[in-house]
């Protein structure tokens, strides 16, 4: 018996994009034939950022003013408690 969510053949042929949404999403799945389990569908692993490339991300980002997310973040968010 799988440790996966199963999806049958039909499923997976006639719901391929939702399967593989889930999948996407980071879901394992067994595919089962008759009620065997006869694949699994696993996410595809994400490849790691170097420090360099996570440098030059950061400093693509929109310049962020402190005051004013503090003031958002207060119209939104109760602290009476």
């Amino acid at each position: 018996m799988s440790a996966f969510d199963e999806v049958n053949i039909r499923e997976l042929r006639n719901n391929g994009g939702r399967v593989l949404d889930r999948v996407a999403r980071g879901e394992t799945l067994s595919v089962t034939r008759d009620g065997t389990p006869v694949a699994e569908l696993t996410p595809v692993r994400r490849r790691s950022l170097s420090a360099d490339q996570l440098i030059r991300a950061a400093k693509r980002l929109p310049k962020v003013d402190p005051d004013r997310l503090r003031a958002d973040v207060d119209t939104v968010v109760d602290q009476s408690w």
